[in-house]
């Protein structure tokens, strides 16, 4: 594992890019330039060896068997949620849940605190910059309860209009879901103050952290959110892993999502009773292997260390803004004062399709398309953008061959 030198927040890019096998490959004859970590991260070395340690070594299912194996599995799965609890700094790891990803933990909450909590007229309040999956859970459980979805709208920068907000919370909201960090503008939310606005009137406020996650450090009672939700594959770890942290006064109060094994106390043919937390919302045999990879992987951010990720990638970000605005017909579409590891944008006269297709025969691996933010696209008047966002392993130079590649891409194709 690679940290900075000491006392500084500078990265040993070359270190850190030796960690991840996958960056040793080639694409159409260049060297792979990967700009798709707000899709997925690429995995170290420590995260790929810890997951096949625990499969060649230690597997068996977890809390329900008193041999070794099983007793050591038990031990590895409940190692990682005290991790995740001391990574963002949750009360305590009986309020951290395991879940498939951020997509499940918003599910989870929308099913079960609206079952609980949402009736005929209520609101639940979300924003224009959020991701599918922070609103058609919303607009299933709306639909199921008779409440009301409204948006917040944003600025042509990409920032929240927190005056809109503010009346919106005056009205029968009953939650606020907001993303941390959008995944197609980079805008980095006030997650805070929208907390502290939603509970001088006594509304919980869940927060999608699946790009916060990867790129700065995330305490959930600093941020006072009462629910947060994460991918472990943003942050380097495996897929099909993700996290949902929810204060215990509610989830105490909310009904189960799944239900079968584990998360019972007893069951007869008449009655079932809940298992504590947090194992009342975890079902049958979670993803183990998963959670493995997401401890290592959580390791190996903490040895690297958040805040110089977070100095690598605003500088990162600074500088590919700086070099792609001057390319003739770009449009940047994102530009928050406050903003992450993302840059979207569009070249006029070209799709944003074309574009990706062009870099990828340049080893250019970018996101084309609606970024599953198809409301979004329809504020800025698009079909799709060609979005580069960055994680802990790019480099300055592999943004110099983004622009050159975008320069040229948007020659041909005009």
């Amino acid at each position: 594992m690679n940290a900075p030198a000491a006392g500084t927040n500078k990265l040993d890019v070359a270190r850190i890019r030796a960690d991840f096998p996958i960056l040793e490959r080639e694409m159409n004859g260049y060297p792979l330039c990967f700009l798709d970590s707000a899709a997925s991260s690429q995995k170290p070395a420590p995260v790929l060896e810890a997951m096949d340690r625990y499969y060649r070594q230690h597997h068996a299912n977890v809390h329900r068997g008193v041999y070794q194996l099983s007793q050591e599995a038990t031990d590895m799965f409940e190692a990682a949620r005290r991790a995740v609890a001391r990574f963002i700094n949750a009360p305590s790891e009986q309020e951290v849940i395991f879940v498939r990803g951020t997509t499940e933990a918003i599910n989870l909450v929308a099913g079960s605190f609206g079952r609980a909590f949402l009736r005929e007229g209520d609101e639940v309040v979300i924003t224009w910059m959020e991701h599918h999956s922070n609103i058609v859970p919303w607009q299933l459980i709306c639909a199921q309860t008779g409440a009301r979805l409204r948006v917040v709208p944003i600025s042509d920068e990409g920032v929240l209009d927190m005056e809109a907000l503010a009346r919106m919370l005056d009205g029968p909201v009953r939650l606020v879901a907001v993303t941390h960090v959008s995944n197609t503008l980079g805008t980095i939310n006030p997650i805070r103050q929208i907390a502290d606005m939603a509970h001088e009137r006594g509304i919980p406020v869940l927060a999608d952290g699946a790009q916060a996650i990867p790129h700065m450090p995330v305490d959930v009672q600093a941020l006072g959110v009462d629910f947060y939700a994460f991918s472990g594959h943003k942050m380097y770890g495996p897929t099909g892993i993700g996290v949902l942290y929810g204060k215990r006064e509610w989830l105490e109060q909310m009904p189960p999502y799944h239900g079968g094994g584990e998360m019972i106390e007893r069951v007869t043919f008449e009655k079932t009773t809940w298992n504590e937390l947090p194992f009342k919302f975890e079902a049958g045999t979670p993803d183990i292997a998963g959670t493995v990879g997401l401890h290592a992987a959580i390791d190996y951010i903490e040895s690297v260390g958040r805040e110089a990720i977070a100095a690598h990638e605003a500088e990162l970000l600074r500088y590919g803004m700086e070099l792609l605005a001057p390319i003739e017909g770009m449009r940047l579409i994102g530009t928050a004062p406050q903003k992450a590891g993302v840059i979207s944008f569009v070249i006029e006269g070209t799709h944003p399709y074309d574009v990706g297709t062009l870099l990828d025969k340049m080893g250019i691996a970018v996101r084309t398309g609606h970024h599953c933010t198809e409301p979004l696209m329809d504020r800025f008047g698009v079909p799709g953008t060609v979005r580069a966002s960055l994680g802990m392993y790019n480099t300055r130079e592999e943004l110099e061959r983004l622009a050159k590649a975008v320069e040229k891409a948007a020659a041909m194709l005009r």
